[in-house]
């Protein structure tokens, strides 16, 4: 009979995929449930993984070099992936908006960094192939590391004190980002600053009434007031004395008659100028019970769920002409669309129809409507678009005056190709919804088991290393590097007034490359800001800091 002992030590000390199972699933539990504590009102959420692998590694607990490398990769690479899909619907709208300004404040994190190490790098009398190593762990970027070292390989130097520097200072540069951010907001951040401008939770439409006054319209049909306009509307009934009217493009208005009108707010005045006279009455409360305005004409949500409408343009359909309804806007995720001709429509929109009772009958059979499909996800463009992404994170680019190629490796392929398989994807009939819960769900598994590899891979040399003479020395400076250029641009940031605080919070991490301070600002701040701008910056910023780090090699390091 095997002894209780043996049964123990084969579960966790005995190298089998079976003990690397056991092993990376405790560190996760034990690190998710002592993550819920709160200490005055702070929590570090999944960030206690990180610690517990850490302390796990100290204590001897190792998993076979190839399993933990392999779960590291896939947590990562899932992670990524899943988060660029997440917020890639958004991501062009928010690029075209704020991108150059987002992608500016995290160069401004990125470069005070640099400035600052090769101050500390005079003062200090640390070599700069070490402080190459402490500047890449403190930023916690893995990719730019590597590049030093081929640098410094290229120079013949040695690569050991950089990679050891590395390995010491990324514990304090995961967890710092979130110190900052939890500083910056017990100190300097007003309510107003928590307000988040999520993309995700924006309301682009505006619904309003108005009677036509304007004789310059009457007897026009609504397509040509529309060309002759230039202003995006949509006008979803017409009442003409006690006729209710579901209009079409051909349907003409007349003086007297009054419209409700679905359109942006920065459009309202136009369209006063527009029809001539604003009717004094709220259409934009959530209490309105659209169906039992009049008795002719209703309004009902229809979900898409016919995978040959996935990708294709609004007007495209015919509705009007083929069904006599109107699409008056298109909800996807929780962002309200304007339902115009030139929307390209996605797998799980949520369409807005209005018309007659049997007409939203048959549109509703043609849009598909199956809210049970909905429930389950699609796996494999999952897989395909990570398959995708490692492939282009292996395509080396070549800049002028870098002594290697520079990649986007495991990190930043994947969440580049989960960007453009989440906005583009739909033109090319790629049908990648998947449910929010569930999208939720793989970005916390794939974090959990990364943060779990990367302490238990941490933890075996960390206290020794920091015991070390110079070894306290090498973590206040790495400490310094992580907060230092954060919350010097985290405040500036706050005091412009301009950018809200879960916007700052992921510019502060997709500049320091830190998707476990992403996951705190996301898990403590009302919506999705903080992920969307985290995309927005990451690309950019990690490959300032691939190059940076040989720019620092080649110029200061080089005999």
């Amino acid at each position: 009979m095997v002894s209780v002992m043996e049964w123990i030590n084969g579960l966790f000390t005995v190298h089998s995929a079976f003990q690397a199972v056991v092993v990376l699933s405790l560190i996760c539990f034990m690190g998710l449930v002592l993550g819920k504590i709160h200490i005055k009102g702070i929590s570090l959420g999944v960030a206690f993984v990180f610690f517990i692998g850490i302390i796990a590694g100290h204590l001897g607990l190792e998993v076979d070099p190839q399993m933990l490398n392999y779960a590291e990769t896939f947590g990562l690479v899932l992670f990524v992936y899943t988060l660029g899909l997440h917020v890639g619907p958004n991501f062009f709208g928010s690029l075209r908006r704020e991108g150059i300004s987002l992608n500016l404040w995290g160069m401004a994190v990125i470069l005070l960094g640099t400035v600052l190490a090769l101050v500390l790098c005079q003062v200090t009398n640390i070599p700069l192939q070490t402080m190459v190593g402490l500047f890449c762990g403190a930023t916690t970027n893995t990719p730019a590391l590597g590049a030093a070292q081929q640098a410094l390989e290229n120079f013949g130097l040695s690569t050991r004190s950089a990679a050891l520097g590395c390995a010491v200072t990324y514990p304090l540069g995961v967890v710092g980002v979130i110190f900052a951010m939890i500083f910056l907001r017990k100190l300097f951040v007003k309510p107003l600053h928590l307000h988040m401008r999520s993309t995700q939770e924006e309301d682009h439409t505006y619904v309003v009434q108005f009677e036509v006054v304007n004789q310059a319209i009457g007897g026009k049909t609504i397509a040509e007031i529309s060309q002759m306009a230039h202003i995006r509307f949509i006008i979803s009934r017409i009442w003409r004395g006690e006729q209710v009217i579901v209009p079409l493009s051909s349907t003409q208005l007349q003086v007297g008659d009054n419209v409700l009108v679905v359109t942006t707010d920065n459009e309202v005045a136009g369209m006063e100028l527009l029809f001539g006279k604003r009717i004094n009455k709220d259409w934009n409360k959530d209490q309105i019970d659209w169906n039992h305005i009049d008795s002719k004409v209703e309004s009902k949500v229809v979900v898409i769920t016919r995978p040959m409408l996935n990708g294709k343009k609004l007007g495209s359909l015919q509705l009007r002409n083929t069904y006599g309804v109107n699409v008056s806007r298109v909800t996807r995720g929780d962002t309200k669309l304007l339902g115009t001709n030139d929307l390209r429509l996605q797998y799980g929109d949520r369409v807005t129809v209005v018309g007659e009772h049997d007409a939203l009958e048959n549109v509703e059979h043609y849009l598909g409507n199956a809210v049970r499909t909905l429930n389950e996800p699609n796996l494999g463009a999952i897989f395909l678009g990570m398959i995708l992404g490692l492939a282009i994170g292996t395509i080396p680019i070549t800049l002028p005056g870098m002594s290697a190629p520079v990649k986007m490796g495991i990190a930043g392929g994947p969440i580049v190709m989960g960007i453009l398989v989440g906005s583009i994807g739909p033109r090319f009939r790629l049908i990648s919804y998947t449910t929010r819960s569930a999208s939720l769900m793989l970005r916390q598994l794939g974090l959990a088991l990364y943060l779990a590899c990367l302490g238990l891979d941490a933890g075996k040399d960390f206290f020794s290393t920091v015991i070390r003479p110079e070894g306290l020395l090498w973590v206040g400076i790495g400490f310094v590097l992580t907060v230092v250029p954060v919350l010097i641009v985290g405040y500036i940031a706050l005091r412009t007034k301009k950018i809200d605080f879960g916007s700052i919070c992921g510019i502060l991490c997709g500049s320091m490359a830190n998707p476990m301070a992403l996951t705190y600002a996301s898990d403590t701040l009302e919506g999705d800001a903080p992920a969307v701008t985290y995309a927005t910056v990451y690309p950019l910023g990690m490959f300032l800091r691939v190059i940076i780090v040989q720019i620092m090699v080649m110029f200061f390091a080089a005999p």
